[in-house]
């Protein structure tokens, strides 16, 4: 086996400074000498054997596990090495055989019907409150960031990204939303309180619901704003606008067409709708199976080519598309700094298998955002032409108009009780 290793390593890493350890012992060094030096080591047979069986299932659950000791450099330095060597193309040859079989199946494993989509979205945002609170903004934003600048806050990067998205749908005092995966109700309450607009937010999550309906209230917004544990399957009537952040990989590439013919009916004539979504650069693929066993059952992240024929075949119109690149990795990264300054914490609540699940998890997908050519698309969507400007000036006005109303004492469309 630790000649299979040897021979499947020095094919695939070319480039890079890696020294593995195995658990008998022997040295082996891979990768042109070249960048930041990583050793590691194996702690026993049976780890090393998994990685060579299932790399891309069995690398994150040996490392969460303790099988896989970091002995020099981060788990981000190593995989800065594992995932630059065919940026993000197939597997290597001794992977091949496991993606095959995923992406034959990959339909029937996001087939989210109601019941499975409640457990999927509570399997990760159902954790305890104070999980999220210690890594993300102050108002709790769980997507990409929108960095005005290099140098940006994280808290100022993610109200910029609610102002970017509030530019876009064109909203009108008075008009009715709904977002669609509200989480902890951030981008509701914004549309709420500087759009003077009437908002529903519908979600999965009971914490998420909990905590957004709590928010209304301290923001005396609760008139203004509905937040509902409800299937966008399930929502009936018209809106003027619909919003959705950071929910569309949750519904599975066999749903397309059911989430774009829900939202073509829900939109109004002289709708809007925006589209915020992680995206694949390189066309389909299937979910990483460590992500999907671990973090995000039942989630994957579409491939323009898959989403733009489900929206045509809904009947809206595409009148804008904006690609972010780097926004997410610097996002992430920000993310995974703030956790790991709070292990401690972590390890309390939880313990230290889940935190280096997590730290596996926020550093894997930062450097798959660097390297991987994942996205992040805002797609700006309508049923007729001539609702949206026929330039983007206006985005850029209603976010200077935006910028001047958050640094005052806005009143919210509704006080609380009215």
């Amino acid at each position: 086996m630790e000649r299979l290793l040897r021979a499947a390593l020095t094919r695939f890493i070319r480039s890079g400074n890696l020294r593995i350890t195995t658990a008998r012992g022997k040295t082996f060094q891979f990768g042109d000498g070249i960048g930041t030096p990583v050793a590691v080591r194996f702690r026993s047979q049976s780890a090393m054997y998994g990685l060579m069986l299932d790399p891309e299932l069995r690398l994150g659950e040996t490392y969460m596990d303790g099988g896989l000791v970091l002995e020099q450099g981060s788990i981000v330095d190593l995989l800065v090495i594992l995932l630059t060597q065919n940026r993000g193309r197939k597997p290597p040859l001794f992977a091949r055989p496991q993606w095959i079989l995923r992406y034959l199946k990959r339909r029937l494993s996001q087939f989210n019907w109601r019941k499975r989509s409640r457990n999927n979205v509570a399997h990760h945002y159902d954790l305890d409150a104070r999980l999220y609170s210690l890594f993300l903004d102050a108002d709790q934003q769980y997507s990409c960031a929108y960095f005005e600048t290099p140098d940006q806050s994280l808290d100022d990067a993610q109200l910029a990204k609610k102002r970017h998205l509030a530019a876009k749908l064109l909203v009108k005092p008075g008009q009715n939303i709904l977002e669609i995966g509200c989480g902890w109700g951030g981008l509701s309450l914004y549309l709420a309180e500087y759009n003077r607009a009437n908002v529903t937010g519908i979600t999965l999550s009971q914490e998420q619901l909990k905590r957004a309906a709590e928010r209304a209230h301290e923001k005396q917004l609760s008139g203004a704003t509905e937040f509902r544990l409800q299937d966008y399957r399930d929502v009936e009537g018209s809106f003027d606008r619909i919003v959705s952040v950071g929910m569309f990989e949750h519904v599975g590439v066999v749903h397309f067409d059911t989430f774009f013919r829900k939202s073509a009916q829900l939109l109004s004539d002289d709708g809007v709708m925006v589209l915020h979504s992680i995206g694949r650069s390189e066309g389909p693929n299937v979910t990483n199976p460590w992500i999907a066993k671990y973090i995000f059952p039942g989630g994957y992240i579409p491939a323009l080519s898959e989403v733009l024929p489900a929206i045509e075949r809904a009947g809206l119109l595409v009148t804008d598309i904006e690609i972010l690149h780097l926004h997410y990795a610097e996002t992430l990264r920000a993310w995974r700094e703030r956790f790991l300054a709070h292990a401690d914490d972590i390890k309390r609540i939880y313990d230290e298998r889940f935190l280096r699940m997590w730290e596996f998890y926020l550093a894997a997908s930062e450097i798959t955002f660097r390297e991987q050519g994942m996205m992040v698309f805002q797609i700006q969507l309508a049923k007729r032409l001539g609702v949206v400007p026929v330039t983007r000036d206006y985005i850029a006005r209603e976010e200077q108009r935006l910028h001047a109303l958050e640094g005052r004492n806005w009143p919210p469309l509704r006080m609380a009780g009215e």
